[in-house]
């Protein structure tokens, strides 16, 4: 299984967690990411195999930049278009691994595209809560005007995230919720517990027409 998080430290330890919960069901596990992503992983484990994925070097983002460490915010979708220039070195990954499922992140779904180009599928995992998920759903499916039917969740106007200010940087056809990850999944891994949001997971579930599988807390 190879597991393909966006260059973001908050994303990377959930894929490497859940990379060692597969690898004790004995599945064999990759984790690809950046060097500099990669230097931060503790050296004591062994569970998942790190892979490296090179980004061309610039003068604006040269490879220490290759993360959301550190990195000023200006570059931010300068780091997102950078990271989807790396196609080519990710199908070469996929070439050489022949992996039997890809695990990818919100931001990347190129990658999927590309593994389902040569025979490979795909499972979305969501870092982020079922309750997350299925509140921007439910107002993506019927509109910000329509209440959730959860009334103690919400968001004030200056909490909410704009989802056209990602896609802007997002390369080909992202059409659908969340840039069209649900689409290309047959199943959705969401970073949460039934015992804590079995509604919420049931809403998403309802929503989206996927199956919605639990990975715990990580």
């Amino acid at each position: 299984i190879l597991l393909f998080p966006w260059l973001a430290q908050g994303h990377i330890n959930p894929f490497l967690e859940l990379g060692k919960q597969l690898s004790r069901r004995n599945f064999t596990t990759f984790l690809c990411s950046t060097p500099i992503n990669l230097s931060y992983i503790p050296a004591t484990q062994s569970e998942v195999h790190l892979i490296e994925l090179h980004m061309p070097p610039s003068p604006e983002l040269p490879p220490e930049l290759h993360t959301t460490r550190n990195l000023p915010a200006h570059l931010n979708a300068t780091l997102m278009r950078s990271f989807q220039s790396c196609d080519a070195a990710f199908s070469e990954v996929l070439a050489s691994l022949k992996p039997d499922l890809l695990i990818f992140d919100a931001f990347q779904p190129w990658s999927a595209k590309l593994a389902r180009s040569v025979g490979i599928p795909s499972v979305f995992f969501a870092t982020t809560s079922a309750t997350i998920c299925s509140y921007y759903h439910y107002e993506y499916t019927y509109g910000s005007a329509a209440p959730f039917p959860f009334p103690a969740i919400y968001l004030e106007d200056h909490e909410r995230m704009k989802p056209a200010d990602f896609k802007k940087n997002l390369k080909g056809n992202v059409d659908g919720f969340a840039f069209g990850t649900f689409d290309l999944s047959e199943i959705v891994l969401v970073k949460d517990c039934r015992e804590v949001e079995a509604k919420y997971i049931d809403l998403l579930s309802d929503l989206s027409g996927k199956r919605i599988v639990s990975t715990g807390a990580l």
